[in-house]
């Protein structure tokens, strides 16, 4: 299976409908793509082409239909694209990033929250 940061901007994003639901037709696919912004058919089919190439999605062929199904878990995807960007940009060091986001006033209560809950859960698990 390729790493998922060989992934484009765009791919991702058929991707991410195929994730809403599948198996899945490409028309089914371009519909809930089409919800967003407008697809073009030909750009949609040519992209899940390309993703059964990477090996991050593959196909079933039922009648004159392919039924795609991911073969990338969205968990697995967000957790190494995490991982790689902290590794990247921060050193793998969490809190530069969750500082950032902090100093930009980009955090609300519920983030807050939610990152106090972790910490908790965390410090539970390993003291």
């Amino acid at each position: 299976m390729q790493k998922s940061n060989d992934i484009s901007k765009t791919e991702f994003e058929v991707l991410d409908a195929l994730w809403q639901g599948h198996p899945a037709s490409a028309s089914e696919i371009i519909e809930r793509l089409n919800q967003q912004k407008s697809w073009h058919d030909k750009t949609v089919k040519t992209l899940l082409s390309r993703l059964v190439k990477k090996h991050i999605i593959d196909y079933d062929k039922q009648q004159r239909s392919y039924l795609y199904y991911p073969l990338l878990e969205r968990n697995a995807y967000t957790n190494n694209e995490s991982q790689s960007l902290v590794s990247r940009l921060f050193n793998g060091k969490v809190a530069p990033l969750v500082a950032g986001f902090a100093n930009n006033n980009s955090l609300t209560q519920q983030d807050v929250d939610e990152l106090k809950s972790l910490i908790q859960k965390w410090e539970k698990n390993n003291d």
